[in-house]
């Protein structure tokens, strides 16, 4: 029986934070449910996440487009097997569009905390500008990076010329005849790199750690494959069965399952050490270019046009450490310093941090403070998505809840719990939901167990300096375990992991 309770003393029933692709997905999730009471805090004045902000040269997709969206919307109008992020960006807009979920989205809302209310079994949201929302559930949904983060650098702050982060690129800066350093060489550098060489007149490019690039298999998908798509959806859906299946073997079987089958990953270094020695003309350059960690204990990517940039006459490859940022130029360790116009920090987020995940101080039924708990207990969560003491609290990017090299495969199923979650309240005629403590112990468990098969415990990670490890040396970020395996949990584990009660009617 469902049952429809009094929201005399709520806002919104279901409040949801930030309008990325997760939090889009959440919404979506309550509208095909036909639940329309719910709100969606955004601090941006657009919707879009990451999507949104990051708008640098060359940016594309590091997965197949075919898998990197949601499983229920297919999109035809992608231009390239790995699309512009441009492209991206509008299919966050179609999706919004066509679901009805953008006339839930609050612009200009940014959020500082949130606390539950045992009393009247309500999630107290407090805004930055002072105003608060009450609601029965609460859905952080903010991404799993923070804040661009600048390198840790002495004298960073002393430098003359123009800095910028890649998550915040500044287009009114003309690149054109200037000196230009890259500081950083992970996914993003690969992009932006190719893409200004041609306008600078010199490029100094600072690696701390090389990645693994394996040759980009990507390809135009013309006119005539997009009217194929739009007339015959299953073809985009058999494509897509092949991609999702290559991002299986590469991150599901061989990540979390790297000691059954070490070969598969060293098969992946083989053909990645070709790649630079295919592509790089100088043995000392290619030397530098290959990492001596093992493939995947930091993310790789596939690129076919950064390795050749180190050919050109006016690039030059810097792997000695940097001692400090001049106002003039950066000084590396062993005393040289090289005259910089432009600095371009391609340094990545804070990744799993206290205030990162999520985005707001959050408190629980006991008052303990989400960041706080975390510290104290290692990071960790039921199936990525609930904890106890947080009743009515869904994570979207929770502690491991990836199991796939596209956040989409991991949204598609947090959603999806999310979603049986509240249908089975609705159903119980319930308004609390809570994760049983044995449930959650256990859960953790098993992944402890599971992830002694990971690459990044049994391979050879050190000097990686892998964004996937925390403090702890642990990897939240990462279940050990497939995008398959995933998928039957999201639709099959049971209900009866959660205590479902009504509490706190007004």
């Amino acid at each position: 029986m469902s049952v429809t309770f009094t929201a005399a003393a709520l806002d919104v029933e279901i409040l949801i934070v930030g309008s990325g692709f997760s939090g889009l997905g959440a919404g979506i999730a309550l509208k095909k449910m036909g639940m329309h009471d719910f709100a969606i805090l955004e601090r941006a004045q657009d919707l879009g996440g990451t999507w949104r902000d990051n708008t640098y040269p060359g940016l594309t997709v590091d997965v197949a487009s075919t898998s990197y969206s949601y499983g229920f919307e297919l999109y035809p109008d992608w231009s390239r097997l790995y699309a512009p992020g441009a492209e991206v960006k509008a299919y966050a807009d179609h999706c919004a569009t066509k679901y009805g979920v953008r006339e839930h989205i609050r612009y200009g809302k940014t959020v500082t905390s949130a606390r539950y209310d045992a009393a009247s079994n309500t999630w107290l949201t407090r805004l930055a500008d002072g105003s608060e929302l009450r609601s029965r559930y609460l859905v952080s949904a903010t991404g799993l990076f923070g804040p661009p983060k600048l390198p840790d650098i002495a004298g960073i702050g002393d430098f003359a010329g123009t800095i910028m982060h890649t998550a915040q690129w500044d287009h009114g800066v003309d690149l054109t005849g200037k000196r230009v350093a890259v500081i950083g060489t992970g996914a993003t550098a690969i992009q932006v790199v190719p893409e200004i060489v041609d306008r600078v007149a010199h490029l100094d490019v600072y690696q701390r750690t090389p990645i693994w690039l394996l040759p980009k298999p990507d390809r135009q998908f013309g006119e005539s494959t997009r009217r194929l798509f739009r007339k015959w959806p299953i073809t985009q859906r058999a494509l897509r069965v092949v991609t999702n299946a290559l991002n299986e073997l590469l991150f599901g079987l061989g990540f979390s399952h790297y000691r059954q089958m070490p070969w598969l990953y060293a098969w992946f270094e083989k053909v990645g050490t070709n790649h630079i020695r295919a592509q790089v003309h100088d043995p000392a350059i290619q030397d530098k270019l290959i990492p001596r960690y093992s493939f995947f204990c930091k993310r790789p990517s596939f690129s076919n046009v950064y390795f050749p940039v180190f050919n050109r006459p006016n690039v030059e490859l810097i792997t000695t450490p940097i001692e400090r940022v001049n106002p003039q130029g950066l000084l590396t360790r062993d005393g040289v310093e090289r005259p910089v116009d432009i600095l371009i920090c391609a340094t990545g987020y804070a990744v799993f941090e206290k205030g990162i995940v999520p985005a707001f101080e959050t408190y629980g039924r006991d008052g303990t403070e989400i960041g706080d708990y975390w510290t104290a207990n290692r990071f960790r969560s039921f199936q990525g998505i609930t904890l106890p003491n947080y009743p009515n609290y869904f994570m979207i990017f929770g502690p491991y809840s990836a199991a796939s090299a596209s956040w989409f495969g991991m949204i598609d199923t947090q959603v999806r719990h999310f979603a049986r979650c509240i249908a089975a309240a609705r159903k119980r005629g319930a308004n609390y939901i809570e994760v049983k403590q044995q449930a959650f112990d256990e859960d953790f468990e098993k992944i402890m167990k599971r992830r002694r098969n990971q690459l990044v415990f049994f391979g050879n990670c050190a000097g990686s300096n892998s964004y996937y490890f925390d403090r702890n040396g642990d990897v939240p970020l990462i279940r050990p375990a497939t995008q398959f395996g995933q998928w039957l949990r999201s639709h099959f584990v049971g209900m009866n992991n959660y205590v479902f009660q009504t509490r706190g009617l007004s």
